[in-house]
């Protein structure tokens, strides 16, 4: 299972350590709040990128603030959890901002890997990753996996 970590210190630190060993990283980040295969086709994608891969997931609060008051359905240390039980994730962290510019700012990952849905154009973080010069991979299923359609299936929308 993958290492858990969400001080922010000991999560630099740890990054530090990996760079220092010349591996690159790879970052990628989700809610994670209703797991579906285009969340595993996502983090095998984002994994092929480097040779570690780093997830943030969404705390509570934040999805909250973007999908409603109603989610996440599983709070984030499960959802943590299941993450870090996928066989492409090396360390699982969590953020609490609206876009995660904090945490590549802080982990300074060689690439960002994001769903084949975001481009430049539509990237919040974009001006981050191109001041830091992290290189963007647009990976997984380009089938829209979304847990919100899925809910809305699920209760007949």
């Amino acid at each position: 299972m993958a290492q858990i970590i969400t001080d922010r210190d000991e999560l630099k630190k740890e990054a530090a350590r990996l760079r220092a060993a010349g591996k690159s990283i790879v970052f990628a980040n989700g809610a994670f709040d209703l797991i579906h295969v285009g969340h595993v086709r996502y983090l095998e994608g984002a994994a092929a990128e480097g040779d570690v891969l780093v997830v943030a997931v969404n705390s509570d609060e934040s999805i909250r603030r973007y999908k409603g008051p109603d989610r996440p359905l599983q709070p984030l240390a499960e959802r943590m959890e299941i993450v870090a039980a996928f066989r492409a994730v090396d360390l699982v962290t969590c953020f609490d901002e609206p876009t995660c510019d904090a945490m590549l700012e802080l982990v300074r990952p060689d690439v960002h890997a994001k769903g084949p849905d975001y481009t430049p154009e539509n990237l919040p973080e974009y001006p981050t990753l191109k001041r830091l010069g992290i290189r963007l991979a647009r990976v997984g299923d380009p089938k829209d996996h979304s847990s919100t359609a899925l809910l809305k299936r699920l209760h007949g929308g």
